[in-house]
């Protein structure tokens, strides 16, 4: 059971017996998978840090083909996103945007082109320009969308809820990077009528109720 080392974003954790985690962790080459990490809740556990979620880390993992749970053997942290915490808005949309990771992506497919939404949206949230969480969960929401392969045609959808103003914004963020959007002042209200419609999409789409949208809704 030879071990590998893959770039990982961590998506959530939970307890497992008396001391152990099991894992939920979106790796660059190989997909979301879960695994146990051994002792991780102890006080002086290897790990460290590492488990956090959304941590960038170089997971090393061993996995046995009858297995449906990985080992996980081991952590390096590349980036935390412990700076984000001290503002509560981006806490929520670090929740918002690892729980929408976790039921969006299915198990064991490789999908790079997430992985770097992902590297993109946190990168930008940690500029922590002006209305960045919004924008940031906004453009998340609209490419997690898109990827997944259900996004329809929002120009000419037949959805009144969604504005003009929405639909435009769309289409620009579409053609986009994060980065290179107009500069407009961004609050909680913009954009809201389109952010509920993409998360109606997504909950359709795994038929389930995400916990996060409802924290959001009262920011």
């Amino acid at each position: 059971m030879p071990a590998r080392v893959s770039e990982t974003y961590i998506l959530r954790t939970y307890p497992f017996r008396e001391s152990d985690l099991i894992v939920s962790f979106f790796t660059r080459d190989q997909g979301k998978l879960r695994g146990v990490a051994r002792r991780a809740r102890k006080p002086k556990s290897s790990f460290g840090s590492g488990l956090e979620r959304l941590s960038l880390v170089n997971l090393s993992y061993s996995q046995k083909e009858t297995r449906e749970l990985v080992n996980v053997n081991s952590c390096d942290l590349l980036q935390s996103q412990f700076d984000l915490l001290s503002d509560f808005e981006a806490g929520v949309a670090l929740d918002y945007v690892a729980e929408v990771s976790d039921h969006m992506l299915p198990a064991n497919e490789p999908n790079e082109i997430f992985f770097r939404l992902l590297t993109t949206v946190l990168g930008y949230m940690h500029r922590r320009a002006a209305g960045s969480v919004w924008t940031a969960i906004t453009y998340f929401s609209l490419w997690a969308t898109r990827l997944s392969g259900f996004l329809p045609d929002l120009t000419n959808h037949p959805d009144r809820a969604l504005s003009t103003f929405s639909r435009d914004l769309a289409g620009v963020m579409l053609r986009s990077h994060i980065a290179e959007l107009p500069l407009h002042p961004w609050n909680k209200e913009t954009a809201l009528d389109l952010r509920r419609f993409l998360i109606r999409r997504m909950e359709e789409h795994v038929e389930r109720r995400f916990y996060t949208p409802a924290l959001l809704e009262c920011l």
